[in-house]
């Protein structure tokens, strides 16, 4: 696959991701929110270029930052996120504000961590952008789908997770 189309699929994927954040949305019960990142990141594997042959250590090096900062902001992500069960006992997510901080947060990163690499004359294709924003994909869905196992209904509806404890005033 050309760089254009790498490109164009990693601007296609975060314009999907943040227009999908921002609204809200219901989180269902399926168990394929690790699709897309798996998608993302066997595009990335196939892509040749995803280290810089001629300083192939130093290379591995930021490859290793940029993932790293990919499993943070996906982390942060997912934990900065508003959960909330409706009437009808479905549950639901929307982005808040610390969320936008912890994806410009991410962004700034990475654009340090590329200008860093450019100083370095460090070659980094777009592969290794795509392996990242893959990992942060998968951190987020992944600790979305733990925090929504966690999380109870205010009222009625089916509860999520085990059994909540008694008060302290109840145990006595």
């Amino acid at each position: 696959m050309s760089g254009a189309i790498s490109v164009l699929v990693i601007i296609a994927v975060i314009v999907l991701v943040v227009v999908r954040q921002c609204r809200a949305r219901r989180i269902s019960d399926d168990r394929r929110w690790w699709i897309l990142p798996g998608i993302l990141i066997y595009m990335a594997l196939r892509e040749p270029g995803l280290t810089d042959p001629r300083h192939e250590a130093l290379s591995v090096t930021f490859l290793g930052a940029e993932l790293l900062v990919g499993l943070v902001t996906g982390a942060g992500w997912g934990w900065t996120a508003r959960l909330w069960h409706e009437p009808d006992g479905s549950l639901w997510s929307k982005g808040t504000r610390a969320t936008a901080f912890v994806w410009a947060g991410g962004l700034v990163l990475r654009a340090a961590l590329y200008g860093a690499a450019t100083m370095s004359d460090i070659r980094q294709g777009s592969s290794a952008l795509m392996a990242a924003l893959a990992v942060t994909l998968l951190v987020r869905s992944g600790v979305l789908a733990l925090r929504a196992r966690e999380v109870r209904p205010a009222y009625g509806g089916a509860a999520v997770g085990p059994s909540p404890q008694p008060a302290w005033k109840d145990r006595v």
